[in-house]
């Protein structure tokens, strides 16, 4: 037999086990004599039985004629058996267990690290879901985060200190870590056929990783690419490479096209410092309809320049409008994952097919750090994959479960700790705040102070650039953001935070986080990246949404992205329909042709259109009403449109009109 001692306040409870099995406890106090601790207090029960008081005489038979191990360091009771010549030992058991007469013997390799002492997995469960209980409710998903994390680190301490802990501790909070990728030996620029003005004007001696593997599957050779590959591993060269080699040789202009006119400025910016000694460089961005002296074009909006940097809709509005855009040998689509948006992905998804008509021989290539099954998208776009999962920095990610009025006193120690840091590159830790409104940017902005500044589409276009000099400089620790950054304009952070999970009402997808995250590290600046996502146990953004922030928070750090597949509704449909038959000039097998040709699937918007007389069929041809022209210019579909004539004829003040509409956009489901 085995008899187990576990000191306690006070007393030592004893516990009996034979073959593995607790066959009775029991409870026994020591007393200090002048011939030394001697046992007094005994109380046993056998298994199924009542605890009563046993002589202790029978206690000491038992100690002897067992095998004494001690749970704890006893210096008393270790006195107390060596005055009897009895011998003992140590053993690791389960505190919680010997608690409810159970013996489960625990180590580094079983048990738990908890306060100090290890206990058994089991325990450790139902101990972290005591501790949860207290804080909140938390989802299913969320435990079984916890619980593989906790089988993973076994130690409940640091578990529970990524759940509403007093201070955010990077050791204690890490998620996981995205190791960096081993410097690859690649080509130098010279090596390659390119014209020489372009490599003397690059600014570029070797090749990054992406960029080689783009060379080596034909992008000097004018194959279509769909090139998947971290934020800031050089996917923007690729385009320019491909670009001012198609032009410089005669084969055609280049459009390079972005989703934000930010980042449209950007491009704009860096092309014309670049390159603008060799070629012309334009930029269209489509035109306000504020005749204000910041809302004016930053630059020449020609269309038909060599190189033409521009927004989607920029462009679109050309090719809407019937303006000829000719010459065209190179497109790049930045940011293709714009496809999957709900808003605008269907008109990204019309302009490609639109672009490929009015310019059949040029080459197509797609940009883009974050894409689920890329490879079916690279066979609905017809383009070779290059896809490079490494980064050019290691990443750290942190989980932290927190109340939200916690959430921006953690959020200021944090910035101000990231600032503090600077790297081997020399340059200072900054930190780029996504959250889930424009007031509440502006919120965790004043609370930072003057090392912080809000930036949304709200602000001026003086005050972005502002915003964006500043950063630049050196001289904020942070900006707080919407979605406004997500698809890539350049702030180069080390460090992402994830105040809330959701952009207005709507919880981020896996893709649109990924796109977030990607913006912590860049090789250039930074040694490490940082992602931290706090999220709110229970907290949610809208009543409809069944899922609460610590769930998302789960599903986003281990989701995978979804294969780009959409399905555009009518709205949507009629408007690509009207936009291809202006483009085709209405010759309906073109239409049908450049349908065909795109990514996602669109209703029959024909037979719609012809109810509404907004289009008129006549062999072979679709004829276009100047209301239909007017659905293609202005990017609205079929029924966007006839509730608009409905308000024009009841209302006379535009201004009525416009908050109608609003009102009803804003009510509908």
């Amino acid at each position: 037999m085995k008899v187990i001692v576990q000191p306690q306040k006070g007393t030592y409870k004893l516990l009996f086990v034979e073959g593995g099995r607790v066959e009775g406890s029991g409870f026994v106090d020591l007393s200090a004599t002048p011939k030394g601790q001697r046992p007094k207090n005994f109380k046993m029960r056998r298994r199924g039985k009542q605890l009563k008081p046993t002589p202790t005489r029978d206690l000491i038979t038992l100690l002897r004629r067992s095998s004494v191990l001690l749970a704890a360091k006893s210096p008393e009771f270790e006195s107390f058996l060596a005055d009897l010549q009895i011998s003992s030992s140590r053993i690791n058991i389960c505190r919680f267990c010997q608690l409810e007469d159970r013996f489960v013997p625990v180590d580094k390799t079983t048990g738990v690290r908890y306060g100090g002492e290890w206990i058994c997995m089991e325990c450790a469960k139902r101990e972290m879901r005591r501790e949860l209980g207290y804080l909140g409710r938390f989802g299913g998903s969320v435990l079984v985060h916890l619980e593989k994390l906790l089988t993973q680190v076994r130690d409940l301490d640091r578990v529970l200190a990524s759940v509403g802990p007093e201070n955010p501790d990077r050791k204690r909070t890490l998620f996981d870590r995205l190791e960096a990728h081993e410097v690859q030996k690649t080509a130098h620029i010279t090596e390659l056929p390119l014209p020489p003005a372009f490599t003397k004007a690059a600014g570029v001696e070797y090749l990054m990783p992406v960029q080689q593997l783009a060379v080596q599957n034909g992008l000097l050779e004018g194959q279509h690419l769909l090139v998947v590959s971290a934020t800031a591993s050089g996917k923007t060269f690729i385009g320019e490479m491909a670009g001012m080699k198609n032009f410089l040789e005669g084969r055609g202009r280049m459009l390079f096209l972005v989703p934000l006119v930010a980042l449209a400025n950007q491009k704009y910016q860096r092309f014309r410092d670049r390159y603008g000694h060799l070629v012309r460089v334009t930029l269209q961005t489509g035109v306000s309809r504020l005749n204000l002296p910041e809302t004016r074009s930053a630059g020449d909006r020609d269309v038909n320049a060599p190189v033409v940097v521009g927004t989607y809709e920029g462009i679109d509005h050309a090719l809407r409008t019937g303006r000829s855009l000719k010459d065209i040998g190179t497109v790049v689509i930045d940011e293709v994952q714009m496809l999957e948006d709900p808003e605008r992905g269907h008109r990204l998804d019309g302009l490609i097919a639109r672009l490929k008509h009015v310019a059949p021989e040029a080459q197509f290539l797609y940009l883009s750090a974050t894409i689920g099954a890329p490879g079916l998208l690279a066979d609905k776009l017809r383009a070779n994959l290059v896809r490079y999962a490494d980064r050019p920095v290691p990443l750290e990610r942190h989980l932290i479960f927190i109340e939200r009025a916690k959430k921006i006193s953690f959020i200021k120690q944090m910035v101000a700790e990231e600032f503090k840091i600077r790297s081997s590159k020399g340059y200072r830790g900054q930190t780029i705040i996504f959250t889930n409104s424009r007031a509440r940017c502006h919120v965790i902005a004043d609370a930072l102070g003057n090392i912080a500044a809000p930036y949304h589409a709200g602000l001026s276009a003086q005050e972005r650039r502002d915003v964006e000099r500043r950063f630049a400089n050196g001289e904020l620790g942070a900006v707080v953001t919407t979605a406004a950054l997500a698809a890539g304009v350049d702030f180069p952070a080390s460090q992402v935070i994830f105040d809330a999970l959701a952009m207005g009402i709507q919880w981020l997808t896996v893709q649109e986080f990924h796109q977030m995250m990607g913006r912590a590290g860049r090789p250039d600046y930074h040694d490490l990246g940082r992602v931290v996502i706090m999220a709110e146990p229970g907290g949610s953004y809208s009543r409809t949404s069944g899922k609460t922030e610590e769930e998302v928070a789960v599903g986003l750090l281990r989701g995978e992205m979804e294969e780009v597949a959409p399905e555009y509704d009518m709205e949507q449909s009629t408007e690509e329909f009207v936009a291809n038959a202006v483009v085709s000039n209405g010759d309906e097998q073109q239409v049908i042709g450049m349908t065909h040709a795109m990514v996602g699937t669109l209703e029959p918007a024909l037979p719609t259109l012809l109810d509404y007389g907004l289009v008129r069929r006549r062999g072979g041809r679709i004829e276009l009403t100047d209301m239909a022209r007017v659905m293609a210019e202005h990017f609205i579909g079929a029924e966007r449109l006839m509730e608009i004539k409905d308000l024009v004829r009841r209302m006379d003040d535009a201004a009525e009109i416009v908050a109608e509409l609003e009102c009803a956009e804003e009510t509908t489901p």
